[in-house]
């Protein structure tokens, strides 16, 4: 390894031509093993596990980062923050880079994020003898097999033991074995509490990008500005209008941007994280036809309009028809520990179907608690979505059968009458960052119109496809369609309509507004 290091090291010396790809072996050639264990960890967030863990190189790594489009020659500012993390500095040469101007751009460009940072940090000070105390603290959890600090610190991440929000026993370990290490957990912390998530560029802001780095971008001086505004009406501060621009001094700009920014980032920390590698996955479970029920016509139309809005969202939209009871727990099992979950920012799950209070019904007609649905998804049956949003959305009635219109028809059986009405919590995991939309509250039946789809999944489509772009978080869009729903009758006017959500949510969840038009 030492002798090829050198033998491609003379070359690029004498050859600035050097294509893109030898420079990245010439990289690989220097890096350790160590340090490719480095790599795979800080890259857990861009790159699935299942890759990570075939990669053998550092060139391995390389070559998901290119096939990812995270890395290439004209942008290998993410290699360069990467070899920055593990101290490997006199290679950012290769890339053209030096320390000083990652450091420059950490705070604009940086995509390994503060706490996957931090693990790395605190694994580099993590001694053998260190880590054979923490593993006897926890040898009631940890497998009896060979670890170094760093895969210590991944099982206990994978197994949802830790997390950026939950750092308890990660600083009971450090406070007990290396007391030391307590002040870079209380670093991120102070780092995590100020940190201002950067909005998504549009295509133009990213064109300014290419060639020159602007100390703010367009997004956060509209931000600054706009709340400034507000701010000083009334006071006796200079501003002046150019145009469609307002200026406002420089003096008063410092003096408000420390408050605005302190204000900024207490509501980022109340707000669900949303820029993982992908948005995640949304199963919609579509039933038409069961085996003595009546069909459910436009159901189609609303899978197609859950899928259409979905994927806008950025969402990998799976769509399943005619669900029987074993087909369902097969989808169960598979989303329960789909690796996907890991690099994913949320989870759906949609059901259109006939139903009962608290259940749904299979095409083969099987009643299913809407409760053992979401059970699969709790932090401990899917470690991987522990701490993130699940939505689950039901079109079903959730009480008795009301004689349907011509055009109208209930999403219900034949049912005892004076149905329990229950808390509707009681179909929602005692476990945080859960939420269950319903149809209907309690007791009641929901309605579809034969062609057009139902009256909740088309109200849902439009106010999420109105409102993500107006900011909005889930709950309001929610209540949003709570109004809309309420408003809607039959022809006779004689029959309603009321949605309710249920939610364990311990956060705000606003999905980043998507760059592209939605297509109707």
């Amino acid at each position: 390894m030492t002798s090829q290091g050198q033998s491609l090291r003379f070359r690029s010396d004498d050859n600035c031509q050097v294509n893109f790809r030898e420079k990245l072996l010439i990289i690989d050639s220097n890096l350790e093993a160590q340090d490719v264990e480095g790599l795979k960890f800080l890259c857990r967030d861009w790159i699935s596990h299942k890759k990570l863990e075939k990669s053998s190189s550092a060139s391995d790594i390389f070559d998901h980062l290119l096939a990812e489009e995270l890395l290439s020659e004209e942008d290998p500012f993410f290699l360069a923050e990467l070899l920055y993390i593990l101290k490997q500095n006199s290679l950012l040469r290769y890339l053209r880079q030096s320390r000083e101007q990652v450091e420059s751009l950490l705070p604009t460009r940086r995509r390994v994020s503060l706490f996957r940072n931090l693990l790395y940090e605190l694994s580099e000070g993590i001694g053998s003898e260190n880590l054979k105390d923490m593993v006897f603290l926890m040898r009631e959890s940890i497998p009896k097999i060979q670890m170094t600090s760093l895969s210590f610190l991944a099982y206990l991440e994978k197994q949802a033991l830790i997390d950026e929000d939950n750092l308890m026993l990660l600083e009971d370990l450090c406070r007990k074995v290396v007391p030391n290490l307590m002040r870079k957990i209380e670093k991120y912390k102070r780092e995590k509490a100020s940190q201002v998530v950067t909005p998504p560029v549009d295509q133009e802001t990213e064109s300014l990008h290419q060639g020159e780095e602007e100390l703010f971008s367009r997004s956060d001086v509209n931000q600054f500005f706009g709340a400034l505004q507000q701010r000083v009406s009334g006071q006796d501060q200079p501003m002046r209008n150019y145009g469609d621009r307002n200026l406002v001094s420089i003096e008063m700009l410092g003096a408000s941007a420390e408050t605005l920014t302190s204000e900024t980032s207490t509501k980022e920390a109340t707000v669900y994280r949303m820029d993982r590698k992908h948005r995640g996955h949304c199963v919609v479970v579509n039933n038409h036809s069961f085996t003595s029920l009546s069909d459910r016509p436009g159901t189609h139309r609303d899978a197609e309009c859950l899928e259409r809005v979905f994927q806008w969202l950025g969402f990998s939209v799976h769509i399943y028809n005619n669900v029987t009871k074993g087909r369902l727990d097969e989808v169960l099992k598979e989303y329960k520990s789909h690796p996907g979950h890991a690099d994913g920012d949320c989870f759906v799950f949609c059901v259109l179907t006939h139903g009962k209070f608290g259940a749904v019904y299979s095409s083969d007609e099987a009643l299913v608690p809407i409760r053992e649905i979401m059970s699969h998804f709790t932090a401990q049956q899917c470690p991987g979505l522990a701490h993130k949003p699940k939505l689950f959305f039901i079109q079903a009635c959730q009480g008795e059968e009301i004689q349907p219109s011509v055009s109208i028809e209930a999403d219900a059986v034949n049912s005892e009458h004076s149905p329990p009405t229950p808390s509707l919590l009681a179909s929602v995991p005692s476990d945080a960052d859960f939420l269950l939309g319903l149809a209907t509250v309690p007791g009641y039946v929901s309605f579809r119109h034969v062609e057009e789809g139902s009256w909740y999944i088309q109200s849902l489509y439009n106010n999420l496809k109105n409102l993500v772009p107006r900011h909005e978080d889930i709950l309001s869009i929610l209540t949003a369609v709570n109004n809309d729903v309420s408003q809607q009758a039959n022809k006779e006017g004689t029959k309603r309509q009321m949605p309710q959500p249920a939610y364990t949510l311990r956060k705000k969840l606003v999905f980043p507004v998507p760059q592209e038009k939605l297509l109707l």
